[in-house]
């Protein structure tokens, strides 16, 4: 009876096991199906996902924010008794007698007289601010403040004359130029033309939205941010910043540089554009600007908006890097001579808005201005 029992309990076993098994591979099968059937639902419409969030992005910053505090409030409720109980709880009374018996030397905090006195960041800025004048402020001293021109402090505060007072409530640009609302219709070229600018300009901001960065194309009602430009009201008198030529390539300067071509400079270092970009048509060729050896030559390739570009290495810490071009004459490895090998023509490739080359110098690795090395 014992070993009918016994047998009848293992054929059960058994049974159980395959049964179990059966079931397993049932699982699995209907599991893969239905991811596969949620991945492709996803890829198909994805896009629509895409073009909402890039057309409404920045407007759900706010509520994003309150959203996300409010779920750390709610985590920070539910753990507070777990961590109470794991970690020994002091008064307020008892480190404030703790501190008082065992004064140190190293642990004392000398504080100034200007302990609350606010420092204007020098990181840069993303967007307009609003700055209250202070006694002793003028229009001057806040641009100066804020490395901007006066005429940008002016403008954005609709000012007729320099009169300010204590008080007052002053719209702040993060760079020279205009703060523009984007209306129906506009793009970055008509809008630099109505303030008598660079559309590359515009696009270089970093800190400017695009609802698609390869086209450049804007959101009614957006800011926009446009560096150098004018008030249309002020461009029949106002005096521009002369347009350099660039005269190279013909010697080669102390540093060891040359210019990679002829042409006007249509934009100039800054914090946000520590390079040059020196306009000529497609096609115009360009030379090294310095000897060295080719470190990367990209062709067809955005390259985090530099397209197909070169980048050339003298082997004592300067690079050269030559962004937008149409194509290249050198590959990696290729030693090139200042002011006579040609390494590629001017193009449109990238994150440009017309022809011109993009020139950048680094020292150690670190952006440069390259005024200072090809003067």
């Amino acid at each position: 009876m014992l070993k009918k029992s016994l047998l009848f309990v293992a054929a059960f076993s058994r049974r159980q096991i395959k049964d179990f098994g059966s079931f397993l591979k049932f699982f699995t099968e209907y599991s893969r199906k239905k991811i596969l059937k949620i991945l492709l639902f996803f890829e198909s419409n994805k896009n629509v996902l895409v073009r909402f969030f890039m057309m409404k992005r920045g407007r759900y910053n706010r509520p994003f924010l309150h959203l996300s505090t409010v779920g750390v409030l709610a985590l920070g409720v539910i753990i507070a008794p777990f961590l109470a109980s794991t970690y020994p709880v002091f008064s307020a009374q008892d480190s404030i007698s703790s501190e008082i018996s065992s004064p140190s030397s190293e642990q004392s905090i000398v504080v100034g007289e200007d302990v609350f006195k606010t420092e204007i960041s020098q990181k840069p800025r993303d967007k307009v601010i609003e700055y209250k004048v202070q006694r002793g402020d003028t229009v001057s001293t806040i641009a100066n403040k804020f490395g901007i021109s006066q005429d940008t402090v002016r403008w954005a505060n609709d000012l007729r004359n320099d009169n300010i007072e204590v008080g007052d409530a002053l719209k702040i640009l993060p760079v020279t130029g205009i703060a523009y609302k984007v209306l129906q219709g506009d793009s970055v070229y008509t809008i630099a033309k109505k303030f008598d600018t660079n559309a590359q300009q515009i696009v270089d901001f970093p800190f400017n939205d695009f609802a698609n960065p390869e086209t450049f194309s804007l959101v009614e009602g957006q800011i926009l941010i446009v560096p150098d430009g004018i008030k249309p009201s002020e461009q029949p008198t106002y005096i521009k910043r002369q347009v350099y030529i660039a005269q190279g390539p013909v010697s080669v300067s102390s540093a060891g540089f040359t210019w990679p071509l002829r042409g006007g400079v249509s934009q100039f270092a800054s914090w946000y554009h520590m390079a040059i970009d020196i306009t000529d048509p497609v096609g115009t060729p360009i030379v090294a600007a310095q000897n060295g050896t080719v470190v990367k030559s990209l062709v067809g390739t955005w390259d985090g908006g530099y397209g197909t570009n070169v980048m050339i290495d003298d082997g004592s810490g300067n690079s050269t890097l030559y962004a937008h071009m149409s194509g290249v004459n050198v590959g990696v490895g290729d030693s090139v001579a200042a002011g006579k090998t040609v390494i590629g023509w001017v193009g449109m490739t990238g994150r440009t808005t017309g022809p011109h080359l993009h020139f950048e110098v680094r020292k150690g690795g670190v952006l440069v201005n390259p005024l200072a090395y090809i003067q």
